[in-house]
């Protein structure tokens, strides 16, 4: 009994100790908790999808843009649209009908391309939006910063 015991913690104490570390992409800790669902720009920060530079991704529901290659934004997804995308792959950007201000959520309309331009396209839906403070930028990991 004593054995079966002994054989039965020894298997499970390494399970636990992978159950205990966060999963890849998993940025607990680097930033606060996304921001809620609607969650939309001070009208300062509004910015034009063609002044977008660069992106990273996050995880497999947030982005990171570059806009004006002075600031940081964070664009947290309703799905896993990311999941499985490159840092490599293209973004496309399309600007909805009405403004062409990125000031809200559903001011963008966001796809991931995967190899070259024009192919197959997963299309995201962007559940909130905000920008970095120069502090959460400087925390970002550099693979994270776009």
């Amino acid at each position: 009994m004593k054995l079966l015991l002994a054989a039965t913690l020894a298997l499970a104490l390494p399970l636990t100790a992978c159950a205990a570390k966060p999963p890849p992409g998993d940025m607990a800790g680097v930033l606060p908790p996304a921001p809620p669902p609607g969650t939309r720009l001070a009208s300062a920060d509004c910015f034009r999808s063609a002044d977008i530079r660069n992106h990273t991704i996050g995880d497999s529901r947030t982005l990171f843009l570059s806009v004006r290659n002075r600031d940081v934004y964070r664009v947290g997804m309703s799905g896993a649209c990311l999941a499985g995308a490159f840092p490599s792959d293209f973004l496309v950007t399309r600007q909805p009908p009405g403004s062409s201000l990125i000031c809200a959520p559903i001011d963008m309309d966001i796809a991931i391309s995967k190899g070259t331009s024009g192919g197959f396209e997963t299309p995201c839906i962007v559940e909130s939006i905000v920008k970095l403070t120069p502090a959460q930028v400087a925390a970002l990991p550099p693979r994270l910063r776009p």
